[in-house]
């Protein structure tokens, strides 16, 4: 949650600050501030988006070389002017932002108050700025000794960059739990939670690892652990463009990154898939391809539309492979003192890699001798570095807070190492591997004819957007499309929405139909296709309103459906790449219809780094 910016060199920091933060407001958007050193330390915040932020400082000096910047998802303290960030010291030269949680920030408050300090909001960052300042003062250290000292004492996830007004002309920033990216030029220094506001300036980036402080000046990056031993600082080059992170024309960020999806899907499997040769190749976890057929059982951790993903790949890997897979909420998993050790293979999938929940996960299974396989979308993520080995999805910055190519291309993903780890066990014949890899290469192709249908869609959405309720259904790989689709229309519309079994309907959610609830059915042509049209028969004897997902050349839907939506023909397998286009675009539009922001949902925030 939360973003952080922040710039030290020759330019002027605060245009810099102000776009980063435009860039990261998909991840919290409920108050914006800055920091900057100009005749003494300024500290500006507003309650709200960024750009209520940019209009109070029209007209004001803002010339500064080092500045730092936050916009804020809320976790302790309501949003408002006060508990936004940037929190200053008591006496007001030190100014800090913190993306995470403090979790034992009581217990250091409750001390700094009975040692004279007075605080001005709620928040555990406050407490933070205090405790590293009391430290400062009664140690008589530097601010570099004295935040190494509170981290020692600290309890929680932090990313925290900090600025002096006495020493203007270093910044300084640490890291644990929470993403933390050093964009490196010559002579200046950017910070952020990702790299969307770096790519502009420089390619080459320094990922900041847990327990590291970084100590920036203008031509210099110093990095130590918290024992106060130096670091080689490892340089990557980044491998996103500028125009990945911008609307290329689309009214929003989400039906973009709908749309995207006939390229993502294929960027997912290029160098992977050769259906013409018949071959698969998954070098991210080639090495560890025998552990994983020879797995007792594969457990997938995820956490939201990444678990949706993970019950697909459940179905998948356990008719491809013949081994127990079990799908779990990241958030339970880590607290419920689970079964695992060695011989079981925990799969992490996680869209940003940091997902907080997930990552603790996966370290508790790792300490238990599990081997982690981590499915992530950015290259060198905290997921992506904790795993033994795994693959990107390459689903390119998903700015857009409801996931949607992500998920796809996670699919993607998951469907080539069911089939990898099938092939490599002999648990599919040669002609059965064969024909998924084609209808795996088919589906770029099928997605870009789905989305064809927007306008469709569209006027679907139209009939329905002043709807209270909707219920998703779906069988067999469809049910966890049906989920998707029910989230989706929550994220984006407000739009209360339930995604069952069809099957299960009949033990509870049948009691909610009547002639107002629109029922959304995906009921594409499987191998349960059969008893959804019973389902789908149900309904309508209870007067509810039928919109139905369907295959090319259904004949008896179209009849009973009041409205349809028609996609391309494809192994049940692979079709969830496909089924899943049709309910993006609903809710998109249904929100659209009703003027909300579907780029920045109300309490919702990309990338969860806080429980």
């Amino acid at each position: 949650m939360c973003g952080i910016v922040a710039y030290i060199g020759q330019r002027e920091a605060y245009p810099i600050v102000l776009k980063g933060l435009k860039r990261l407001e998909y991840r919290g958007y409920d108050s914006a501030g800055v920091a900057i050193i100009n005749n003494g330390l300024q500290v500006y915040k507003k309650k709200g988006k960024v750009a209520l932020l940019e209009e109070e400082l029209v007209g004001k000096d803002m010339h500064s070389h080092i500045a730092i910047g936050h916009t804020r998802w809320a976790t302790h303290g309501e949003p408002s002017d006060a508990n936004a960030h940037p929190h200053i010291s008591g006496d007001g030269k030190l100014a800090m932002v913190h993306n995470g949680i403090i979790e034992n920030y009581a217990h250091l408050k409750k001390e700094l108050q009975n040692l004279g300090h007075v605080f001005k909001s709620d928040t555990d960052t406050e407490v933070l700025m205090h405790f590293i300042e009391e430290i400062k003062k009664s140690n008589q250290c530097s601010l570099e000794e004295a935040l190494r000292i509170a981290l020692k004492r600290v309890v929680g996830a932090y990313v925290i960059l900090i600025v002096d007004q006495d020493n203007p002309g270093t910044l300084i920033a640490a890291r644990k739990g929470s993403p933390l990216v050093i964009g490196v030029g010559k002579g200046e220094h950017f910070l952020a939670s990702d790299a969307s506001p770096i790519v502009e300036y420089t390619k080459e980036v320094v990922y900041v690892n847990d327990y590291e402080i970084a100590i920036l000046r203008e031509d210099e990056l110093i990095l130590k652990n918290i024992s106060n031993e130096i670091q080689t600082p490892y340089i990557q080059k980044l491998d996103i463009e500028l125009a990945a992170i911008e609307k290329g024309g689309y009214d929003h960020f989400m039906i973009k990154e709908i749309f995207e999806q006939p390229q993502t899907i294929f960027d997912s499997l290029r160098g992977r898939l050769d259906a013409k040769k018949g071959t698969l190749t998954m070098g991210g976890i080639r090495e560890y391809a025998d552990m994983l057929k020879n797995a007792n059982r594969i457990i997938i951790v995820a956490c939201g539309t990444s678990w949706h993903a993970g019950l697909v790949a459940e179905y998948m890997i356990e008719e491809l492979c013949r081994i127990p897979v079990e799908v779990e909420y990241a958030s339970e998993f880590r607290y419920r003192n689970p079964v695992v050790g060695p011989g079981d293979v925990i799969i992490a999938v996680s869209q940003s890699g940091e997902t907080a929940d997930t990552l603790v996960a996966i370290e508790s299974a790792k300490e238990k001798g599990a081997i982690i396989l981590g499915i992530c979308n950015v290259v060198g993520s905290s997921i992506a570095r904790a795993s033994h080995a795994g693959a990107y999805t390459h689903a390119g910055p998903e700015i857009g807070v409801a996931s949607t190519k992500a998920f796809t291309a996670q699919l993607a993903v998951l469907c080539l190492v069911g089939l990898m780890v099938a092939k490599e066990k002999g648990a599919i014949t040669p002609q059965r591997f064969q024909h998924l890899l084609d209808e795996l290469e088919n589906v770029p192709e099928k997605v870009a004819t789905t989305l064809e249908l927007n306008e469709q869609v569209k006027n679907i959405a139209a009939k329905y957007k002043d709807a209270r309720d909707f219920l998703y259904l779906g069988r067999g790989y469809n049910f966890p499309v049906a989920l998707e689709g029910a989230l989706k229309l929550k994220e984006i519309s407000y739009i209360h929405a339930e995604g069952y079994p069809a099957a299960e309907m009949k033990h509870g959610p049948i009691a909610l139909v009547d002639e107002n609830l629109p029922v959304v059915f995906v009921a594409t042509k499987d191998s349960y296709y059969e008893k959804v049209v019973s389902n789908i028969q149900e309904i309508k004897a209870r007067k509810g309103k039928v919109i139905a997902v369907i295959t090319e050349g259904d004949t008896i839907i179209p009849g009973m459906a009041d409205d349809i939506i028609v996609v391309p023909e494809a192994d049940e397998l692979v079709a969830p790449m496909i089924s899943v286009i049709p309910l993006q675009l609903l809710a998109y539009h249904i929100g659209v219809l009703k003027g909300l922001d579907v780029d920045k949902p109300r309490n919702l925030a990309k990338s969860v780094t806080v429980e």
